[in-house]
């Protein structure tokens, strides 16, 4: 019987650069580690990280509020402002900006191109 979620991954092609980017800037913390996967605590989600074997990751196509495939972590901040800031120092590339009756977001994407969401909900 499904008893629960295992994690959500996203594919890197970087192992090494995407612990850093996940767990320097995002605030992640490694649970396990090997060449081709890594699992990390994303505040009590757990994220995985699926080594691609250096290949790239496609491109998605995407509008203001992310892809138009696949799936999208979205972290909660409390001064999605603040955090903006913080990513930018930190070189991410921040895709855009939407301030909407149901939160403040942030779309940036990691090393890979896989996009992610800060927002402060407004309900």
């Amino acid at each position: 019987m499904i008893d629960g979620i295992q994690d959500v991954y996203v594919n890197v092609s970087d192992m090494e650069r995407s612990i850093a980017f996940y767990c320097d800037l995002l605030g992640c913390k490694v649970i396990f580690q090997s060449q081709h996967w890594t699992s990390l605590d994303a505040f009590g989600l757990k994220i995985g990280l699926h080594w691609t074997g250096g290949n790239q990751v496609p491109p998605v196509n995407f509008d203001s509020h992310g892809p138009h495939s696949g799936a999208t972590i979205t972290f909660s901040s409390s001064d999605v402002t603040s955090d903006k800031k913080v990513l930018i120092n930190g070189g991410v590339n921040i895709v855009c900006e939407v301030d909407e009756e149901f939160g403040h977001l942030v779309v940036f994407t990691d090393p890979d191109g896989n996009f992610l969401k800060l927002m402060k909900q407004k309900y």
